[in-house]
């Protein structure tokens, strides 16, 4: 059976409720639905965000309030939800949902941004590398592993508008692109970059600078991401960027897999 998902950086769900988000997504029913950067806790949200019709939603929201979360709106009830990877300094920030079903797990991540200094750089090349430990513990039990969300970091220099600009800018740092070359590139690496993997065209991006007006210009980055293990690549049936989906600096971004 041919299920879609769709992953976005709503940028605060609370502002993006206003801006017309549930109408939005009783139209496209995705069979799962991930969220990152909700900025709220359970007891800020309102009753039509907990009790969408036709799904169950799971939450994990920062210890600091009004900052990261995530979370999944889903059709079919888990086998099993994990709240994080169980290292305690990371998932105090409400950044991982993890869903197990029969067939596969589904994760759910917002990857740290590198910016405000050194130590917060070595904090997101930390949690690549835990997300990467993780994942490959889930490949190996044989089911099919999907891993979606904002990884902060544009991969290739088709990934975003002016590469040569950003080379010492975080998210496009080579420190930083080498742990997407971990996930992506050579014979131990575990995951496909789903778009790439189906879509070579560039002009491609999901996240615009509010300042700049840059989604006018289509001055963007690629820095959301579905991933699949390699082994399930191909039930793969479709990629999408859903640029005309407004409300967030980022857009949504969809795949269709056989499971």
């Amino acid at each position: 059976m041919t299920q879609k998902f769709i992953s976005w950086n709503v940028n605060g769900i609370r502002a993006i409720e206003k801006k017309g988000f549930l109408d939005w997504f009783q139209k496209t029913q995705p069979e799962i639905l991930a969220l990152q950067e909700t900025k709220a806790h359970k007891e800020q949200l309102s009753k039509k965000l907990l009790n969408v019709a036709g799904y169950i939603s799971y939450w994990n929201s920062a210890e600091k309030k009004g900052y990261s979360g995530v979370a999944v709106f889903v059709k079919q009830k888990p086998l099993n939800v994990f709240y994080g990877f169980g290292e305690k300094a990371k998932d105090k920030e409400g950044r991982t949902l993890v869903l197990e079903y029969e067939d596969f797990y589904f994760i759910n991540i917002y990857f740290p941004n590198g910016g405000m200094g050194p130590e917060r750089l070595k904090f997101k090349l930390n949690f690549y590398k835990e997300f990467l430990e993780y994942s490959k513990k889930l490949i190996q039990t044989g089911k099919m592993v999907i891993v979606c969300g904002d990884v902060n970091t544009a991969h290739k220099e088709i990934d975003l508008a002016r590469p040569k600009q950003n080379e010492t800018n975080t998210g496009f740092l080579p420190e930083e692109r080498a742990w997407l070359d971990k996930f992506f590139e050579g014979k131990t690496a575990p995951f496909v970059d789903t778009f790439r993997h189906l879509n070579k065209e560039p002009e491609n991006y999901t996240w615009w600078d509010y300042k700049t007006r840059a989604r006018e210009r289509n001055v963007g980055w690629r820095i959301d991401y579905f991933m699949i293990d390699k082994k399930s690549a191909s039930k793969l049936e479709a990629v999408g960027i859903l640029k005309t989906v407004m409300g967030s600096d980022h857009c949504p971004i969809q795949i269709e897999v056989e499971v």
